[in-house]
């Protein structure tokens, strides 16, 4: 295209708006007059994006738009012999429709040009314009010059130019600008350069232009450049660049710092090649380049006006260190300690360095030396003989067994992976040396994981959404469930309500917690009066009277925190038998039935199951994250390398050997975990008020550190306590958004006021410098730190990552319930379901109302109603699903008129504890066989997973004879997100989110799933609707909602999450929940059931004044929106968890620093030759001492000479 009144190029720079003034046509061209300028084209080709005819007059005006680039592609042959020198400059222009743009501009007649122009002026003109026309624009017009074959013809260029005998400076200059401009952008330009020899050429300019400021300077940026590919990098390597490059890096100077910036950065480019990295800490640059770190930090640290050459030192430190031996050899030259007193020196400062603090940071955090976790074996401390008498462990099984958890983006998810495989192969080698199964063949005991990695279409495979699959039990293996149903078949005459089985042994019941009366009889059962049900069964929320100590004996003295120290418990049980019958008051937990028959020796409870938990009456707002905080944790970790003489390295428990510490250490605090529900493995003592504590792995694996729950005591009051849990796995944690542990008072308790508390203050979670010990590349603990001020001398408290909620709670719990409830309105009925891998009861709890007579009526409609099934604790370190559970449960035997239409509507079926052997435990999320429970419910393996096997008979017993759960609704944990949210099932959803293209405006589907949500939605304060998602994941197929809803058609099939932290909207909004906001959850979900019936409730019923939300809600159900409410929803943290390198610069920025290369003064250049020449001195020296590094290794200050 080409001006045809003067023949000159279009200043395309300056035209923002394009006004087509008059139109003229020939038979092969066409002529546009554009801000009077009269533009020939070519007919049958495009100009500004539409095709040049006769018909070109749809618009008047055009608005110039930049569109993005297509990718790289190499240029033909043909494209690169067109162009038409400066006049093609505009050839390229295009447009869409109606709306023309100009977007891009053809730069390939530019360079023709550029290499047929015989003298340098026409050249540097035409670089010129190029430049121009590239920086007026975004870096789109890059990526297209880029995509056009650019790079190579400049490089070519270059080329020519660098080898003539004495290239021409003024031409060298532009080439070298507009190179390292495009090289920036273009990821490949380091293979391009080494295709036509570039890069050498280019080191070789920089060595002869030493003496030259800007010319090294931009070599400089041109090297930087090509070390983007890691092969040019260390070919350059090889050829000393790092020597060159490292020369031209001086100690402070207000002169050329442009030129010290860019040989910064092109030697931080050359790290890009790791073996440049391991020849640099060999060669002693690392720790030269700490000096000139440390040089330009003191006398920069009061003007604060080179922060950018320090920030660039930090990034080539960062880079340089990427390597072993480089962060060995920062260490060996101090750099923690030169690190540690720079930053201090910025934080204090109130200049521009403030920049520089957290690059800092996380360099000392990356060069911490890593060290593994001090424990034996990270395979649990407690392993169980699986059937056939093998043990699971590290022995039994060949290769590494030291292994990484895998990230779950979901506490409810298990991603498909090798890891999978290497446990589904652990599983099987088990089952060949026990002789199982019978019949030669392997069953696949992690089957869900197989299947969802075999079949990898769910998300997208309508049929698989919608079509059910064959069940894994034929329906005669099914009869022996109707044991289960007893509301099916009795006739309700000579049934006794209650519990099924016979009642316990005067032995079991003498354990701890229960009281036996001389004669034999048990007392009535002791709780607490209250008016929240029948014979004064009492819900949390109501107002109890605390149990105190109230004398005892005459004359004796009341007991002291000590006297019920755990491992009194364990030694002494008759004592504290004694201390327990002598209290007056009433004690929730004190009549415990104890039938635990787990492997492990602490099956005895701790001191708050037996002394009971009363919620807080005040509200706990979530903690306030103290600023820098993780900076300061992460100072005094570095300290224990700089100060080894503070500290004590002392280990004070161990749950596998002997402590250093014994019961009357009065230097440290003691410890505990050896009761019931406990999980911590080791405690080392670091300073005098610091210790390190590491977490037990769930039994029979090696990983799901994150459940806590130990005794403390020997402590000073008012002394601030640091605690750090150094093993934790998951890469981020509600700790880090206002989470708080909880704290168990022995002293508060005799005092009164029993009851978990949130506590701790500078409260935290980052990664930290421990190793799995032999594991994979990318593993990585976390820690959790904390610090408590204890409020009484020598207490006894007890700390744990969530209100604990033990078997014998919940064995205790079920005691009061069946004993309290009005058995003429209530049918309660207490069985086992099975007994799980430990040999524990796992209890089935049917709940409905009594039918109103014997008559064939009565008994029709009650086996008539429709059954909702309710399980918690598949995960044992989800105690909050239990303390919701624990609501339900009470609502539903209340005397509430709502749970008196509930029962009169439903029949519930309740397993309030899938997994007793974790919970008893401590484990986080496996039972015994080192399995995750929730992934077994497509093919559950009945030796294995018993618990999950009866309970899908259960259900597929029920589906059989036409009695599918109305809702199945299985209660969880999630340590990721805050509120309450359901996650349930819906095909048209998950086809949504999947982005499959299979079209779903016709799909029909029962939106009845959406019912409960949106009914929690207005009764539940703590429910968030916005967080509930319908999408079924693959990752989640073999869970037990989407199992449900696959294989037996239960629409309404949900997991509820329950967070452990608080809630960020609503009426408890900047509050942490409690055990009181956790059960009155529970009594909600049961409440929103009422909106599945609310047709059948007569008008006029006394529980419609109770749930006028519910009744009045409309009946259609609105849209759901979809989202990925799999993922955090919290921002991110306010500090770095992960380490994080420091980024380099941004394209504006060394645009910047290009441009004002160029527009440095010739004059101002030669007079600073001159002045280097006559003094013969380096010209970045300027008198002052200069860094020399030898290839030995020796790095040392020598004066310039």
């Amino acid at each position: 295209m080409r001006s045809a009144d003067n023949n000159q190029a279009l200043n395309v720079e300056k035209i923002k708006k394009i006004k087509i003034v008059s139109r003229k046509s020939s038979t092969t061209h066409c002529q546009l007059t554009i801000n009077g300028s009269t533009v020939e084209v070519v007919k049958g080709t495009r100009f500004l994006g539409a095709h040049v005819s006769d018909e070109l007059s749809g618009t008047n005006s055009i608005t110039p738009q930049i569109k993005k680039a297509p990718q790289y592609r190499s240029p033909s042959p043909m494209a690169a012999a067109t162009g038409g020198g400066l006049h093609g400059l505009l050839s390229a222009l295009q447009v869409r429709g109606s709306r023309c743009s100009i977007v891009f501009f053809s730069i390939r007649g530019a360079l023709k040009a550029s290499q047929s122009c015989e003298d340098a002026k026409s050249t540097i003109s035409v670089l010129s314009v190029l430049d121009e026309l590239l920086s007026a624009g975004t870096d789109r017009r890059f990526y297209y010059l880029i995509s056009q074959g650019g790079s190579e013809s400049i490089l070519q260029a270059l080329v020519k130019v660098a080898r003539t005998s004495a290239p021409d400076r003024g031409l060298l200059l532009p080439l070298l600008h507009l190179l390292a401009k495009v090289g920036f952008r273009d990821h490949r330009i380091g293979e391009k350069a080494a295709a036509v020899g570039a890069e050498l050429l280019t080191l070789t300019l920089l060595k002869k232009s030493m003496d030259h400021a800007r010319t090294a300077a931009a070599c400089l940026w041109v090297l930087r450049g090509f070390c983007s590919s890691a092969s040019t990098a260390t070919l350059l390597g090889k050829n000393g660049c790092l020597d060159i490059v490292f020369k031209l890096i001086s100690p402070h100077t207000t002169k050329h710092t442009r030129t010290v910036k860019a040989a910064i950065d092109a030697f931080a480019g050359l790290f890009h090649s790791k073996a440049n990295g391991r020849r640099a800490a060999a060669e002693g640059y690392i720790s030269g380049l700490l000096m000139l770190y440390e040089d330009w930090h003191r006398e920069d640290a009061l003007e604060n006006s080179h922060v950018p050459i320090r920030r660039a030192l930090l990034h080539c430190l960062h880079l340089a260190t990427g390597t072993r031996a480089g962060r060995a050899a920062l260490l060996e030259a101090g750099g923690l300690g030169t690190l540690l007193r720079t930053v201090q020196s910025c934080v204090s400062s109130e200049g521009g360095a403030s920049c520089l603090v957290e690059p800092t940071v996380q360099l000392m955090r990356k060069c911490y030396p890593q060290t593994p976790v001090p424990i034996i074996s990270e395979w649990s401390a407690y392993s169980y003989p699986l059937p056939g008498g093998h043990i699971l462990g590290s022995e039994a099984v060949p290769g590494d067994t030291d292994e990484i958890l895998e990230e779950d983006s979901e506490d409810d998810s298990e991603n498909c992976s090798s890891h999978d495989n290497y446990k589904l192969l652990r599983r099987v080698l088990v089952l060949i040396l026990s002789g199982e199964p019978s019949n030669g063949q392997i069953n696949r005991t992690e089957a869900g994981n197989s299947d969802s990695c075999s079949k990898l279409d769910l998300e997208t495979d309508l049929d698989r959404l919608q079509i059910r699959p064959e069940p894994h039990r034929a329906q005669d293996q099914l009869g022996q469930y109707i044991r289960l149903c007893p509301e099916l078949h009795h006739d309700f005459q000579d049934l006794d309500p209650g519990l099924e089985k016979e009642e316990s042994s005067d032995e079991e019941a003498s354990l701890i917690g229960e009281r036996i009366p001389e004669g034999g009889k048990r007392d009535a059962p002791s709780h607490p009066k209250g008016k929240g049900g029948p014979d004064g069964l009492a819900f949390p929320w109501k107002k109890e009277t605390p149990p105190v100590w109230r004398g005892g004996v005459p004359g004796e003295d009341p007991p002291t925190a000590f006297d019920f120290l755990s491992f009194r418990l364990r030694s002494e049980p008759e004592k504290v038998t004694g201390l327990l019958q002598r209290h007056r008051a009433s004690v929730p937990g004190q009549n415990l039935r104890q039938r635990l028959s787990a492997f492990i020796s602490h099956s005895t409870p701790a001191f708050p199951d037996l002394w009971g938990h009363l919620p807080p009456q005040r509200e706990e707002p979530t903690a306030e994250r103290t600023p820098s905080v993780q900076r300061k944790k992460v100072f005094e970790d570095i300290q224990r390398i700089l100060r080894p003489e503070d500290i004590i390295n002392k280990v004070v428990f161990d749950l596998e050997g002997v402590s250093s510490s014994s019961p009357n250490d009065s230097d440290c605090l003691q410890f505990d975990s050896r009761f019931e529900s406990g999980n911590l493995r080791k405690v080392v003592q670091v300073r005098r008020h610091e210790y390190d504590l590491i977490l037990n792995a769930d039994a029979n694996s090696s990983e799901h550190h994150q459940w806590f729950y130990f005794e403390v005591s020997g402590m000073q009051s008012h002394v601030s306590y640091r605690f750090n849990i150094i093993n934790c796995e998951k890469a981020n944690s509600q700790f880090n958004y206002g989470m708080q542990p909880v704290l168990y008072s022995v002293q508060e308790a005799l005092e009164g006021r029993p009851g978990w508390v949130r506590a701790g203050s500078e409260i935290c979670y980052y990664r930290n410098h421990f190793l799995r010990r032999r594991g994979r590349k990318g593993s990585a603990y976390y820690t959790l730190t904390f610090s408590i001020t204890f409020q009484h001398e020598e207490d006894v408290c007890y700390l744990a990552y969530h209100y604990p909620y033990t078997y014998s709670m919940l064995q205790a719990h079920l005691q009061i319930l069946r004993q309290s409830v009005d058995h003429r309105k209530v049918f309660f009925w207490e069985q086992s379901l099975c007994s799980s891998l430990g040999g524990n009861s796992c209890p089935l709890v049917t709940i409905t109302a009594y039918p109103a007579s014997h008559s064939w009526t009565h008994l029709h409609q009650l086996r008539n109603r429709p059954y909702v099934v309710l399980t918690a604790r598949v995960h044992p370190g989800e105690s909050n699903a239990s303390w919701v559970m624990k609501g339900s449960l009470e609502f539903l035997c209340s005397e509430d008129p709502a749970a008196q239409a509930l029962r009169e509507a439903y029949i519930f079926k309740v397993i309030p504890m899938l997994n007793p052997d974790g919970v008893i435990s401590g484990s986080h999320r496996c039972s015994l066989s080192g399995m995750d429970l929730n992934r077994q419910w497509v093919k559950p393996d009945a030796t294995l997973s018993p618990t999950i096997y009866h309970t899908k008979g259960l259900l597929s017993y029920l589906a059989s004879v036409g009695r599918s759960p109305l809702v199945f609704c299985d209660y969880h944990g999630h340590s990721r997100k805050k509120n309450f949210f359901l996650y349930g099932c819906s095909a048209k959803e998950t086809l949504q989110k999947s982005g499959c293209g299979v079209p779903v405006a016709g799909l029909q589907e029962d939106i009845g799933y959406q019912t409960i949500p949106q009914a929690l939605d207005g009764v539940a304060p703590a429910f968030s609707l916005a967080s509930c998602s319908f999408v079924v994941e693959r990752s989640r197929e073999p869970t037990a909602r989407v199992v449900l809803w696959r294989e037996m058609g239960v629409l309404r099939s949900y997991t509820m999450e329950s967070t452990y932290n608080g809630c960020n909207q609503g009426l408890y909004k900047g509050l942490q929940v409690g055990t009181q906001q956790l059960e009155e959850m529970g009594a909600h979900f049961c409440r929103s059931l009422l909106s599945l019936r609310k047709r059948s409730l007569a008008p006029s019923g006394p529980h419609i004044q109770h749930t006028p939300i519910l009744l009045d809600k409309d009946d259609s159900l609105h849209d759901h929106k979809i989202h990925n409410a799999f993922e955090e929803d919290e921002p991110p943290c306010a500090e770095s968890i992960e380490y994080r390198g420091v980024s380099g610069h941004a394209s504006d920025s060394l645009d910047s620093e290009v441009d004002a290369n160029v527009s440095s003064s010739e004059e101002e250049e030669d007079e600073e030759e001159e002045k280097i020449k006559g003094s013969k001195q380096p010209p970045n020296s300027e008198g002052m001492t200069r860094l020399k590094v030898s290839h030995g290794g020796v790095l040392s200050r020598c004066p310039c000479h």
